[in-house]
């Protein structure tokens, strides 16, 4: 028996005349994805994409879930292939599909026949197949409104492919197509959900840090850095550049209004990572912050901390509660690493009560009575630690999770 991976696009199919573009880039990202599985064949036919193995050393359960986890797809199965005739259909539908049919009570058939040329119809494969599948599986029901099982048949242009329910994909747009940004991962619950959204959306992202030693611990950093290395399931392989903020940011609360302190830190952060951004050519900023979830996420906090530079700032948790946010963290894997108990440089020297609704006229007086704080942040852009995060590998935290 000859088994595939079929997996379906989304929103792609509703492109012009870039669509060949969008196409081309999802398989790319799929055969590299692959590239440490087996040998897999990728092709790709009337909006789906057939992932088909090579020899009988291929690992498919791997396969399938890296398939699941490519932005682009919106479903994803794995199915059988045979000849495009009614005995073979049946054939292979019992041998595939067998087994889930005599663990259940109720099923039915669902035919699509995209090969005309086929001489039956999607009606009549349904109903003749049901009826191969019931004198096979006397115990059976055909339920039409809820089964336990739907056996699904395509007779499509190069063959008939049956296969069960199709699985949710990862839906979005292939990384890349939308251009390139930064996330500034600070190791909470928040920061990864907003970078694994954005590439959803087509973004190509790297990451920054910062990291305020002896205030924050390596363990803090290498948090980070598994949280990085878990999004490259779903991101592709990038690097995160880890910021040694300790001077920038032992300057602000020693000259600064401690009630300003957090809005001028994320401001003094936004003008190094947009130093970082220009270097490697990224075009926005993305946060995870979330309005009125703390002091420094308030309309009047956030305004202030956009005009410290002037690229797009991208927050896709702006109208997300933390409820939300958690539930995505566990969809994708993130949430046990981000609620590992290592600090980071936002969450010290946080004044007890920080101003919620600053101006820019006291955030530029403060900043004013600060004149070595742009030479720190240039030293601080300058002495940045390059870590490569590779797809593929072992977070390095994952023995304590």
């Amino acid at each position: 028996m000859n088994e595939i991976i079929m997996a379906f696009q989304g929103e792609m199919v509703l492109k012009g005349l870039n669509r060949n573009a969008f196409e081309s880039t999802l398989m790319k990202i799929l055969r590299r994805r692959l590239e440490n599985v087996g040998e897999f064949q990728v092709s790709k036919a009337q909006s789906t994409i057939y992932v088909q193995p090579k020899d009988e050393f291929a690992d498919m359960d791997t396969a399938f879930e890296k398939v699941g986890k490519v932005f682009g797809l919106a479903a994803v199965c794995r199915a059988a292939v045979c000849e495009k005739s009614f005995e073979a259909i049946c054939n292979t539908a019992e041998e595939y599909m067998g087994q889930q049919l005599r663990e259940c009570r109720t099923f039915k058939v669902e035919a699509r026949r995209a090969d005309k040329n086929f001489p039956m119809k999607s009606p009549e494969i349904a109903k003749e197949l049901g009826g191969f599948l019931l004198s096979k599986h006397p115990h059976l029901r055909v339920n039409v409104k809820n089964p336990d099982t739907i056996v699904y048949v395509e007779v499509r242009d190069f063959g008939a492919y049956v296969h069960g329910p199709k699985l949710p994909g990862a839906g979005g747009l292939p990384v890349s197509t939308s251009g390139r940004a930064v996330t500034m991962l600070s190791g909470g619950i928040d920061s990864p959900v907003a970078a694994w959204m954005m590439a959803k959306r087509g973004l190509s992202l790297h990451h920054i840090h910062f990291a305020s030693p002896p205030y924050t611990s390596e363990r803090a950093k290498l948090k980070v850095q598994s949280l990085g290395q878990l999004l490259t399931d779903y991101t592709g392989s990038c690097n995160l550049y880890v910021v040694p903020y300790t001077k920038p940011q032992e300057y602000i609360r020693d000259n600064a209004p401690d009630v300003l302190f957090t809005v001028l830190m994320r401001r003094s952060m936004m003008r190094i990572a947009r130093k970082i951004a220009d270097r490697i050519e990224c075009e926005g900023i993305i946060t995870g912050e979330s309005l009125a979830q703390v002091a420094s996420q308030t309309l009047k906090a956030l305004m202030c901390t956009d005009l410290a530079q002037d690229l797009p700032v991208l927050r896709p948790l702006i109208g997300m509660d933390k409820t939300e946010i958690v539930e995505i963290a566990r969809k994708i894997g993130t949430f046990e690493t981000s609620i590992m108990p290592y600090e980071d440089c936002c969450t010290i020297f946080t004044p007890p009560h920080p101003k919620t609704k600053p101006t820019m006229e006291e955030i530029l007086q403060a900043e004013s009575k600060m004149p070595q704080l742009e030479q720190l942040e240039e030293q601080a852009a300058q002495e940045v630690e390059t870590i490569r995060l590779r797809m593929g590998e072992e977070p390095p935290l994952a023995a304590e999770i």
